[in-house]
């Protein structure tokens, strides 16, 4: 982007969500997260990302190294000439065993999972640590957005991972994050203003965009609700 005044410059940066996977089988038991990969629909809903997003021309763009964000990305960028670089400290925040939770408390604590994130000493559903996991993301983000040669950056990551990145950017910390949702292959489009290699501010210009349904009609129930039926179904 061109320089604007009082800015060295000012880059954007398409942070989007993976595409639609299941988290559980059939029988409703848990699939190890790292191996999961993109529904059919998860698919159509990448491939409804890149031609959103045709036009923009990339001059980076960023995976977190878990299958279904190179999926992703390969979907979004459609054959363009462009590496793709992994960064493994943007992977999805590890959760606790399921299993160990007492039934009559599952739904509460996968439905309200990002609720208690500010608390002290708090964890992502008995597992990692959401202070330790703020701080991974927001490393690797402050590296990101003041290294030099990039203009528009695609980044696919996750969940949590976009939660802790725009709660950041408005200055709510871990407070932030229930209110962010974030759909499968949604995109947020972030605005950020670098003077003196520092970040003079970041802004929003937008946020949890679906292309494949942008009024999100017909779309009544947040992600980890859906997760939690998922869940219960088996």
């Amino acid at each position: 982007m061109s320089r604007l005044a009082g800015t060295d410059r000012r880059r954007r940066v398409y942070l989007m969500r993976h595409g639609e996977v299941q988290y559980f089988d059939a029988a409703g038991r848990p699939i190890d997260p790292r191996h999961v990969t993109l529904t059919e629909r998860g698919c159509e809903q990448a491939r409804a990302a890149g031609a959103m997003l045709r036009e923009v021309p990339f001059d980076d763009a960023l995976i977190s190294g878990m299958a279904r964000t190179a999926h992703t990305a390969s979907l979004v960028l459609d054959g363009r000439t462009l590496p793709v670089r992994e960064e493994p400290r943007l992977k999805e925040i590890r959760a606790g065993r399921l299993a160990e939770v007492p039934p009559e408390r599952r739904d509460h604590i996968i439905t309200r999972a990002y609720d208690r994130a500010p608390e002290p000493g708090a964890s992502f559903m008995g597992g990692e640590s959401w202070a330790d996991f703020q701080r991974r993301v927001l490393e690797v983000w402050l590296e990101l957005v003041l290294s030099d040669g990039w203009a528009n950056l695609l980044v696919v990551a996750h969940d949590a991972v976009n939660r802790v990145i725009l709660s950041h950017v408005v200055g709510a910390s871990l407070h932030g994050l229930k209110a962010f949702e974030q759909e499968p292959a949604c995109i947020n489009i972030i605005d950020i203003d670098v003077s003196a290699g520092q970040v003079e501010r970041a802004f929003i210009r937008a946020a949890n965009l679906t292309a494949y349904n942008l009024a999100a009609h017909a779309n009544h129930h947040t992600v980890m609700e859906r997760i939690s039926a998922q869940f219960k179904a088996g």
